[in-house]
């Protein structure tokens, strides 16, 4: 479970809202609800890595399942669990049709992660991001055009954005300043200001996951057409998001970073 992010224990069979119980929850998730077959849980904060809240549904016809809720584990992808479908014979149908989707869901994901890898092998933006990331900004055609920084709990972060000839970076510094989760970039896009049309960019991150306490680069690299709308040169945002699902960044780039 995860700080202010609701997941739903869905049953095969109705749920008993005056025999379903958690204990000892107070001030630390909202008061659960029952609605049919669902059970709705909300933690008002961060569970520490050593809570347990005992959780007891009673369906209608007086089966009792017993749960732990627990906080989010330090899993790689970063993201909470939002409905769980929980089914009191595995062998059965609806058992095996939610595993077969699941599995179907897994597959395509991972179809579209190899295929964005591929497409990265092929592109200079992806390559000048990868010069970036390590250090050789020699290599590459950018100068310094200025800083930016931002803080929360999560992560300390330090901007550097650079201008070149048709294209535009953005370097992000970032120590993990959580105790046990990773951080992890999950995304990034460029939105024009105007109109809030989206626009392809190139990022690369080393290393992917930030463990706790330690730091890494991410860097962000936007070709001239990303600043166009209507023929015409326009100011962009650039938002980048972590494996928690927040928005990390939220920066405007103006087109004379693309200045030929």
């Amino acid at each position: 479970m995860k700080a202010q992010v609701v997941t739903a224990l869905r049953f095969e069979k109705a749920v008993d809202p005056d025999k379903t119980k958690m204990l000892g929850w107070e001030g630390r998730l909202e008061p659960l609800a029952v609605v049919r077959n669902k059970v709705i849980l909300e933690p008002l904060h961060e569970l520490a890595s050593d809570e347990a809240i005992p959780l007891v549904v009673t369906l209608v016809d007086g089966t009792e399942v017993a749960f732990l809720l627990r906080p989010q584990g330090l899993r790689e992808w970063g993201w909470a669990d939002q409905q769980i479908d929980v089914f009191k014979d595995r062998e059965s149908y609806a058992a095996m049709h939610d595993a077969l989707m699941r599995s179907f869901d897994e597959n395509d994901a991972l179809k579209e992660e190899v295929a964005r890898y591929r497409q990265e092998e092929h592109s200079g933006d992806h390559a000048l991001a990868a010069l970036l990331t390590s250090g050789s900004l020699a290599q590459t055609p950018f100068k310094l055009a200025g800083y930016v920084t931002g803080k929360d709990d999560a992560a300390d972060v330090n901007a550097t954005l650079y201008k070149g000839k048709g294209k535009a970076a953005v370097v992000f510094r970032i120590k993990n300043l959580s105790s046990e989760q990773p951080w992890i970039m999950t995304s990034a896009r460029v939105l024009t200001v105007a109109k809030g049309q989206e626009r392809a960019v190139a990022t690369r991150s080393l290393p992917s996951r930030i463990d706790p306490g330690e730091s890494g680069v991410v860097a962000i690299v936007a070709d001239r057409s990303a600043f166009m709308e209507d023929g015409k040169l326009t100011s962009v945002f650039l938002e980048v998001y972590r494996n928690d699902g927040l928005r990390q960044a939220f920066i405007q780039l103006d087109p004379d970073l693309v200045a030929k």
